[in-house]
């Protein structure tokens, strides 16, 4: 068995913050068809033989990452607001799946696109990265937001984390979770049990704010009808997103944000996503399993998962050494958006480690023109 690398860490300490790429990744095209006027790109031509060896320990796996998800979120973002979102989801899962190819990781996707997107790349059990390298549970969400891009909304993200093999939780076929997550003050003190009030009062007290100074990321559906209503009942103020609570999780939980807590039922996967970031961050998510129906209970129990157990940050991702990179889509609280000026295509990224909790923002330039020239090589 490979290694998983512990001193990437260090090797990653001389890397810049930002950077100027004509690598693969930094060219936009989209395998599965041409965005509206525009021109389709073959990523298939890239080759694992860019990957390092198993001899090379230090290989720059946080910066690997980031690679795969500027190239999912060019390729998705050449979609944006062109009202199709499998057009662009097809784009960005394209890019990934090809860019995975090149990283140096014998990876397994334990969250991908799966059952409940009827996804035929990037499922749940698939082999990724170049099979050389270390063993490794690997999530995805080339778009989390696939709405949010296609009509041109904020928040909208590419996502990917890595942790070691077997360590992300399997959330069994159950699509949707119960989730509360908050920044480190208040991580000890939060219960999802206890009822909205009491949390919201918890927090306040940790953060030394008003409870009409919180505010609560809550993704806008019908079914947080009676959730609103207690937070308004408590005196916080809502904070509705359309989609994406990956953004808003993270958000939750960085210091100097001004969401203080994210709070409702959104996707499983999108909690294990943000559980990696948390781990570097700080701060927890719990998490309760909500089916929707008496065939996910069934898939639950099957499992041997106890719907009515919080699970804690820790129980979602159980290895402390493990990655979260994400490449902003659109603009939102995050990330700023794609930028596209002539030739040049600008990305604003985040990569974090939680082992180190080290966590980085990424600048990137990339240049179209040079993109078949290093594939090449």
């Amino acid at each position: 068995m490979n290694r998983w690398p512990d001193d990437v860490s260090d090797v990653f300490e001389t890397e810049t913050s930002s950077a100027t790429s004509s690598e693969p990744g930094g060219d936009g095209g989209s395998p599965v068809g041409a965005p509206p006027g525009g021109e389709a790109h073959d990523f298939s031509h890239l080759s694992p033989r860019l990957a390092v060896g198993d001899s090379e320990p230090d290989r720059n796996l946080a910066l690997e990452l980031v690679r795969v998800t500027e190239a999912a979120a060019i390729a998705g973002g050449a979609w944006v607001g062109h009202g199709d979102k499998l057009g662009a989801d097809g784009a960005a899962v394209d890019a990934m799946r090809a860019l995975l190819g090149t990283v140096n990781l014998n990876g397994v996707v334990v969250i991908g696109e799966g059952e409940k997107d009827e996804a035929p790349m990037l499922f749940n059990g698939e082999r990724v990265g170049s099979g050389s390298g270390p063993e490794a549970d690997v999530a995805v969400d080339p778009i989390d937001g696939t709405r949010l891009t296609a009509l041109g909304y904020n928040n909208a993200l590419a996502v990917l984390a890595v942790a070691e093999r077997g360590t992300m939780f399997d959330p069994s076929a159950v699509f949707y979770m119960d989730k509360l997550v908050t920044g480190p003050e208040a991580a000890e003190m939060v219960d999802l049990r206890l009822p909205v009030k009491q949390n919201l009062h918890l927090i306040a007290k940790a953060k030394g704010k008003r409870i009409n100074q919180l505010n609560v990321c809550v993704l806008d559906r019908p079914r947080h009808a009676g959730l609103v209503e207690e937070i308004r009942e408590a005196g916080a103020r809502t904070r509705f997103i359309m989609d994406g609570d990956v953004a808003g999780g993270i958000a939750a939980a960085r210091e100097g944000s001004d969401v203080d807590v994210l709070m409702g039922t959104g996707g499983t996967p999108e909690g294990i996503v943000t559980a990696c970031a948390i781990r570097a961050v700080g701060g927890v998510i719990q998490g309760r399993l909500a089916p929707t129906d008496d065939a996910e209970r069934q898939a639950a129990a099957d499992a041997g998962h106890d719907v009515e157990r919080v699970l804690t940050t820790e129980d979602l991702v159980t290895s402390d050494n493990c990655y979260f990179a994400a490449t902003g889509i659109t603009d939102g609280d995050l990330l700023r958006g794609v930028r596209y000026h002539g030739d040049t295509v600008h990305t604003q990224s985040i990569v974090m480690r939680s082992k180190s909790g080290t966590v980085r923002t990424v600048e990137a330039e990339h240049q179209a023109r040079k993109w078949e020239a290093y594939t090449r090589r």
